[in-house]
């Protein structure tokens, strides 16, 4: 059932998935294709946000913050996930592995490379702010609006 808090949550994770995919776009080698990477991360950030965070506002602000980093968390692992697929589908369809299992594998190897990527400083604390405040802002739109 769609709500204020849903709503409100969706947006602010999927601003907080873009601007997250876009610093994380400015970490990549140069070369890499990184135009799908940030509207990707704002889809995932939206679809995260209506169903974690929105979907758990109205249990006080503290539990919305938790619940806002756990958004967060959960939007970089599938946005990191997506990436490395369409990069392994990218490297497959240049004959780039040696079968099926081989790029399988690849996917979690790239997942790996780009973690590193994302773990700096400045990216984290945008990220763990982000989940703060969106959390936070779910939070208030469950309230203000019931």
């Amino acid at each position: 059932m769609p709500t204020a808090a849903k709503l409100f949550a969706a947006l602010a994770f999927a601003a907080l998935g873009f601007l997250g995919g876009r610093l994380f776009a400015g970490q990549l080698p140069q070369g890499t294709p990184t135009t799908v990477f940030g509207p990707t991360a704002a889809g995932v950030g939206l679809i995260c946000g209506w169903m974690i965070s929105g979907a758990m506002a109205g249990r006080g602000y503290v539990a919305a913050m938790s619940t806002g980093v756990r958004t967060v968390v959960t939007t970089a692992f599938v946005a990191l996930l997506g990436y490395s697929v369409y990069i392994m589908i990218l490297r497959a369809l240049r004959m780039l592995y040696h079968g099926p299992i081989e790029a399988l594998l690849g996917v979690f190897s790239l997942m790996m490379n780009h973690a590193k990527l994302l773990a700096t400083p400045e990216i984290l604390a945008v990220l763990f702010l982000g989940g703060l405040i969106g959390g936070s802002i779910s939070e208030w739109a469950g309230r203000r609006w019931k």
